[in-house]
């Protein structure tokens, strides 16, 4: 059984989507049971809607709930020990949960993540991977902003980290890493991205295949199973990538419905132009995760619908299911015993 603890409070329609999203996830993996964290007075009726949900959950009242406007240092103040966010990250670090689930402010999630679970051993800033459709699948993308920079060492723990999700998340033996630069020659880029590549080079990981640098146009067509890079970045690719799917859907819905003739061809093809709505639909990928942190977060777009949420529920239930923060602390562990000097006799 997978415990979830869910914010039913997060996002911009709160449990009005959230619950009925969190049904969706049971219908389709039974072995889940959920915790939920919310305002009684505004989840109990939409609750009632959900027998099933509410016989495999423990609800749990709470004095409030973070806005999505709140800054992290003041959510941090206001929402400590006391909001659906900081209860729901709290069940991870008592054991009462497996992973905690928010479709909340990305920022107070962030601060109270790292407020209450602290970052791991070796890790200096944790960092949000996202799932990345591409030509190939899917692949990963990290970090798509938790932290703005990042040197050598900490793109190098990105990738460590982003390499241990892959085998959890696509049971990968040995995935391969890419690190985002402005091109694939090893003279090109920042300092901090070429001294990463070294790093990566050397380090000759048994878990992961470096695959050298990697172009913005190789994150659509899936050239690796893991792209690396800092938060500033990656989250405007992030961005650029939401909304040029967007921008596709709106192109193709003008075009459909423009003549008489292009409605009649609309019909012939609608089961092609149903799999690419499907491909570009950003609910279907919803779910970053906090990689770095002493227990398994997820992050929901705020704007997500049920099924959005349900893909966010279920992507914290493969990185439970298969030992995420398991995998990530061997790796560390394998990594930094390679980089201590040898002790005693083999030292002379």
């Amino acid at each position: 059984m997978i415990r979830i603890s869910l914010d039913l409070m997060g996002g911009d329609f709160g449990p009005q989507v959230v619950i009925p999203g969190a049904a969706k996830a049971l219908d389709r993996h039974p072995d889940i049971s959920f915790v939920f964290y919310g305002l009684k007075e505004q989840c109990d009726p939409v609750l009632a809607k959900f027998p099933k949900l509410r016989e495999k959950s423990v609800f749990h009242d709470c004095e409030l709930a973070v806005s999505m406007e709140e800054k992290p240092s003041q959510a941090l103040r206001r929402g400590r020990y006391v909001s659906t966010m900081w209860r729901s990250i709290e069940a991870v670090k008592t054991g009462d949960a497996d992973v905690a689930v928010s479709a909340g402010n990305t920022g107070a999630l962030m601060a109270m993540a790292k407020f209450c679970l602290r970052t791991m051993a070796n890790i200096e800033r944790p960092a949000i991977a996202a799932i990345w459709p591409t030509l190939k699948g899917e692949s990963i993308v990290l970090d798509v902003g938790a932290t703005i920079g990042a040197d050598a060492q900490q793109l190098m723990d990105f990738a460590l980290m982003g390499g241990a999700m892959a085998r959890a998340l696509f049971e990968i033996e040995r995935p391969t890493i890419g690190l985002l630069n402005v091109g694939v020659e090893e003279v090109k880029g920042q300092e901090e991205v070429k001294e990463a590549g070294r790093l990566l080079r050397e380090a000759n990981i048994d878990s992961l295949e470096y695959s050298g640098f990697v172009e913005g146009n190789d994150l659509g067509k899936g050239t690796v199973d893991v792209v690396v890079t800092e938060g500033f970045s990656g989250n405007i690719a992030l961005k650029t990538a939401e909304g040029t799917a967007k921008q596709i859907a709106e192109y193709l819905r003008a075009a459909m419905s423009r003549t008489l003739l292009a409605r009649i061809g609309y019909l012939f093809a609608k089961s092609a132009f149903d799999m690419l709505r499907e491909k570009l639909d950003p609910s279907k990928v919803n779910g970053g995760v906090f990689l770095g942190l002493n227990g398994i977060v997820i992050k929901s777009h705020g704007g997500a619908n049920a099924e959005g949420i349900a893909a966010a529920i279920e992507v914290g239930y493969d990185m439970a299911k298969n030992g995420l923060n398991q995998k990530i602390e061997n790796d560390l562990k394998k990594y930094h015993a390679k980089r201590l000097p040898p002790i005693g006799p083999e030292a002379a």
